[in-house]
């Protein structure tokens, strides 16, 4: 498994990268951050889902992706991952979250996977999930908070009920950021580093998840 690090901070370029790595044949995972952005599902209502006013005013893009699931937004703060791989017979049966569940682990965070692929820490969303797959591969991306601005992610992600017609409503989640939780990982590029090593040593060895830490 090749991992890869994408320097563009625009999301449709990254979202784009996503679905080139899907059509080849290698599996890797790749990793980038992008500038304040919120991402809407295949089969969403943008305006049912996203504050456009307050998206506007604060130079927030919008852009849909073509996976399903629900919205999420980004920032600085924010680490995205993608693995991109063949999935065999039954592609959706593996836990995708695992080499991202135990590379928090060894950085000492009691992460968990939740059942639509989220990850938790105590009772918060730390990761959201989509997945898609295309002729028996498989695309499975999420975010990370590390440092996001909360504030702006609540108010971008208010968007209209009324508005929602026959589309996906998201599953809104209380958040949190994985910074506070990491007293020894002091900026989002030392997170990347380490998120990196620790997802290697998994890809190699296939380990067994321990429990987490508490």
């Amino acid at each position: 498994m090749h991992i890869l690090f994408s320097d563009n901070r625009a999301a449709e370029q990254n979202l784009a990268l996503e679905q080139q790595l899907l059509r080849g044949a290698e599996d890797v995972v790749l990793l980038y951050i992008n500038s304040p952005t919120v991402v809407v599902g295949r089969n969403q209502t943008i305006e049912a889902e996203v504050d456009m006013e307050y998206c506007q005013a604060h130079n927030i893009a919008v852009v849909r992706r073509k996976s399903g699931g629900g919205a999420v937004y980004h920032d600085e703060g924010n680490l995205n991952y993608a693995i991109i791989c063949n999935g065999g017979e039954r592609p959706l049966d593996r836990d995708y979250t695992a080499p991202v569940v135990y590379a928090l682990r060894k950085m000492g965070v009691a992460a968990t996977s939740g059942p639509r692929g989220e990850i938790m820490v105590g009772g918060a969303k730390v990761s959201g999930s989509a997945c898609m797959v295309h002729r028996g591969r498989v695309l499975f991306h999420g975010t990370l908070l590390f440092d996001a601005d909360l504030t702006a992610l609540e108010a971008a992600l208010r968007g209209d009920e009324s508005r929602r017609g026959r589309g996906i409503k998201s599953v809104r989640s209380t958040v949190a950021n994985l910074k506070p939780m990491l007293s020894d990982v002091a900026d989002i590029e030392g997170f990347m580093e380490r998120l990196c090593s620790a997802m290697q040593e998994f890809f190699l060895h296939r380990p067994t998840l321990a429990p987490p830490h508490t």
